[in-house]
């Protein structure tokens, strides 16, 4: 116990600090020392204030994650908030750092708080399929208001300290020594005899949900919108309510009930699943702590495209001078024209201000000639998907850059072995695969190469974190590990309208399965053309036994493109974004069908989304076989960042562990009888049903 949290007397307070790294989680020895310290504070009648502050990086950031399948154990963290209440000597929480969820709450049960100008704040239980159940939602809106709690408590998103002091959450902010700061207020609250604060007051409850039923509602909203199908924002909203129309203790009282419920269920697990998977596809097998990344002065990037131009903005965003090297000044000064816009739409959503705007664009410089490029510590080519213009760029490349630089490419499928071939300096040589917008997306794929240098690997993810990305590491494979493992999914979404269900039927089960877009409705967003290009591409290459989609050629000679030829598995209206059924994409369907043979049918939801799902759980084995990702679980974060999987289901491999790999092997086999060699069971999913295994639980 005395390990981790230590006792001090300096003049007339107590200093209790927190020594439990990395973030000071709040696990049972903490709280046992907590308890402990407190209580020796209080009893000694030489100590008049007591002050509670974390060494290290940080405030405690939080509740043990890891302790959440445990059995609890006394003091729990609410009895130790509680117990403060009762402590007649004012506590005082000093922050640094990030005081998030327990942490929060653990500084809401002391009496007053200050804070470093640097420090966060925030309530993410949400996300984690829980919600602040440490009296958080009781005491918070006593503290800060309603309108203010629910912000924090239902979206989960943390506040910087200054806003933090705005809403009165902090009573002052420190500039300096964060103890010396809090000694001094001590000073003044003892000096000035101000009244202890205890945010359980008042006992009684804050009002009628009545007469708070507009912000109710507008949370609600927000939590069914923002965070479609998932459960606790809506129970978290039921806290606070009960917080509003019942005593204190009573309402806590509800809470012992709602929690367990909350972090027992099959969301929560997800969510707690992925928090950790998250973590975890950041640790590439063979590249330790002693791996330094090389550092990143100054990129580059190869083509201001969309692509290209969203990656622009990633160095800009993060702080990065980067060159933007275009073949024409036509084409870098539509790039420039089209960042700039990206950014007034910024500015115009409050998201940035004109003098961040200013200063981002300056960060930005453009040329012509490949030679700017030779003082580049990375350069990321987003040219056309050609292989032999990117092998032609990289030959360039091998000769002007400069030794050490990063060479990567921007490619979503092709096989960077052989662009890395055509240099000397293989070892540098990465893809680095970014998601459309570059500069919204949170997902970046960085590929290993057959000869990639671990320090090229470090490079790439550590350029995730600087662009707030999250990083996955894929080895070379047609698509990688996202895209390729997607692929089967919008191939089966193809099969089922040539076979009988419309697009939106389609749509609509995945919909409501919990992704933000149907299948269908993003290949139109996306262009269909692209996928078409790829597979005239790859024509010499198809497997003559496997079945083809003839529907999305047929579309795509018929000009139907998507979203922006106005047509494509949907129609749209001039100018407008939102996908319309069309009558003819059935009529096209059903002459597809005649004329290759397939019979058509009425196809129920069931049959769509085991389909659409098994079909990508079945390639996900097949790639984690293969070694070209070295975790299902990184798959399951690919797809949450890369595509908008729900993270309250865990992932693609997540969810078939949860249905179960012997049922969802079934039903492969079934398909596969049926549908033929696309279906071949991958013999890990075949190992793992066989053996009771799993693909994401150890």
């Amino acid at each position: 116990m005395s390990e981790v949290v230590g006792f001090e007397l300096r003049g007339r307070n107590a200093i209790i600090t927190i020594d439990n790294p990395p973030v000071n989680a709040l696990s049972l020895g903490v709280r046992q020392g907590l308890m402990e310290r407190v209580d020796r504070a209080a009893m000694d009648s030489e100590v008049l204030a007591i002050i509670l502050i974390g060494l290290g990086r940080t405030f405690p950031a939080g509740a043990d994650i890891r302790e959440f399948d445990k059995p609890v154990e006394e003091p729990h963290l609410l009895s130790i908030i509680d117990h403060f209440d009762s402590i007649k000597k004012p506590i005082i929480a000093a922050i640094h750092g990030t005081a998030l969820g327990g942490g929060l709450e653990l500084a809401l049960g002391c009496h007053f708080r200050v804070s470093l100008p640097t420090a966060r704040f925030g309530t993410p239980e949400v996300k984690l399929g829980i919600f602040p159940g440490a009296a958080g939602t009781q005491r918070l809106p006593r503290v800060i208001g309603l309108d203010r709690s629910l912000e924090l408590i239902v979206l989960g998103e943390p506040i910087d300290a200054r806003t933090a002091f705005e809403y009165g959450l902090i009573d002052k902010l420190v500039e300096g020594d964060l103890l010396e700061g809090a000694i001094s207020f001590t000073r003044k609250v003892l000096n000035e005899n101000l009244a202890i604060q205890t945010s359980s007051e008042p006992r009684e409850g804050i009002g009628s949900p009545e007469d708070f039923q507009e912000v109710i509602q507008k949370y609600r909203d927000i939590a069914s919108k923002k965070m479609r199908g998932q459960e606790s924002p809506h129970e978290a909203i039921e806290s606070v309510i009960d917080g509003l129309k019942m005593p204190y203790d009573q309402a806590v009282k509800a809470d012992r009930k709602r929690f367990p419920r909350c972090k027992d269920s099959i969301q929560s697990r997800a969510l707690r699943y992925s928090f950790f998977a998250e973590r975890e596809a950041s640790k590439i097998p063979g590249v330790g702590k002693e791996i330094t990344p090389r550092e990143i002065k100054k990129g580059a990037v190869i083509g201001a495209g969309t692509m290209g131009g969203g990656i622009l903005m990633c160095f800009a965003d993060a702080g990065i001078p980067v060159l933007a090297i275009e073949s024409s000044s036509e084409a870098l000064e539509t790039g420039m024209e089209t960042i700039s816009k990206n950014y007034q739409r910024m500015i115009e959503r409050g998201r940035i201000t004109e003098t961040e705007k200013a200063n981002r664009i300056s960060l930005i410089s453009t040329s012509l000639n490949f030679n700017d490029l030779s003082d580049a510590d990375l350069i990321i080519e987003a040219a056309f998907e050609d292989l032999e213009l990117k092998k032609e760029i990289f030959s360039k490349l091998n000769e002007i850059a400069k030794s050490g630089a990063i060479l990567a490419t921007n490619t979503s499928y092709m096989d960077i072995n052989q662009i890395a071939a055509v240099t000397q300096r293989a070892e540098d040589i990465i893809g680095l695969h970014f998601f459309v917008p570059a500069n919204v997306m949170k997902m970046l794929e960085v590929v290993r190469t057959s000869s990639s240098s671990p320090e090229a690997l470090a490079t790439g993810m550590q350029l995730a974190k600087q662009f707030k990305k999250v990083g996955g590491v894929a080895g070379v494979s047609h698509g990688f590990v996202a895209n390729r493992s997607r692929a089967p999914l919008v191939r089966e979404a193809q099969f089922l309208v040539e076979e009988g269900a419309s697009p939106a039927q389609i749509d609509a089960v995945l919909r409501d399965f919990g992704l933000p877009m149907g299948v269908l409705a993003v290949s139109d967003m996306s262009g269909l053309d692209v996928s078409w290009r790829m597979r005239k591409s790859l024509a010499h290459l198809r497997d003559s036994e496997e079945r083809y989609p003839h529907l999305a050629d047929r579309l795509c000679e018929m000009g139907r493109f998507g979203r922006k030829a106005g047509y494509g598995y949907y129609s749209y209206s001039e100018g407008g974004n939102l996908p319309i059924p069309d009558p003819e994409v059935e009529e096209i369907a059903l002459k597809v069908a005649e004329e290759n043979g397939i019979e058509r049918r009425k196809i129920n939801d069931a049959e769509i989304l085991d389909r659409c799902l098994y079909a990508a759980v079945n390639e996900g084995s097949k790639i984690v076989e293969e070694g070209i990702a070295y975790r299902a679980s990184d798959i399951d974060i690919m797809w949450q960042y890369g595509f908008g999987f729900p993270r309250w289901r865990g992932g693609i491999m997540y969810h078939a562990d949860v249905i179960g790999l012997s049922e969802v092997l079934d039903r492969i086999e079934e398909f596969h009888e049926i549908h033929g060699k696309l279906w071949q069971p991958s013999a890990l999913l075949k190992e793992l049903a066989q053996s009771g295994g799993s693909f994401t639980q150890k």
